[in-house]
């Protein structure tokens, strides 16, 4: 069983698969989605580490998307990279304000995406961590 699992949240098939086969050296679980509403159903039953979001999809944005996964204390622990062809200063500030972790510029680059999904794992290994001896010291306080 692979040790993470990735969600690639896109409406363009070609840009999923592109990203599907770079990410092929990593050891993880993907999914797929084809829309905001799609990403949603998807992060509940596939319950991904990181989310891979395009910002320019139909029926919710990545925005949206973005904004309602860290509102909610269920998702708000997952890992969100935007990746988008908006590269205004606009858009970075719109991604940050909905909550993203960090964004990736189209065209991707392949070694810079290989690198930031493996900072963005280590970092979530890092935070869960710190949530199991958060609560395991609670556990203790209380006894």
């Amino acid at each position: 069983m692979a040790s993470h699992r990735i969600l690639i949240a896109d409406d363009n098939q070609a840009n999923s698969e592109l990203l599907e086969a770079y990410l092929a050296e990593i050891d993880c679980d993907l999914e797929f989605a084809v829309d905001g509403e799609d990403t949603l159903q998807k992060v509940e039953s596939f319950q991904p580490d990181l989310v891979l979001l395009d910002v320019m999809m139909p029926k919710l944005s990545g925005f949206e998307v973005c904004q309602k996964l860290k509102a909610s204390d269920a998702t708000k622990g997952i890992m969100i990279l935007m990746v988008t062809a908006l590269n205004e200063l606009g858009d970075i500030e719109r991604a940050v304000q909905a909550g993203t972790d960090d964004f990736l510029s189209k065209p991707v680059n392949q070694l810079e995406l290989l690198k930031r999904v493996e900072n963005m794992l280590t970092l979530k290994n890092v935070c869960d961590e710190n949530e199991r001896l958060r609560q395991y010291i609670q556990m203790m306080e209380e006894k």
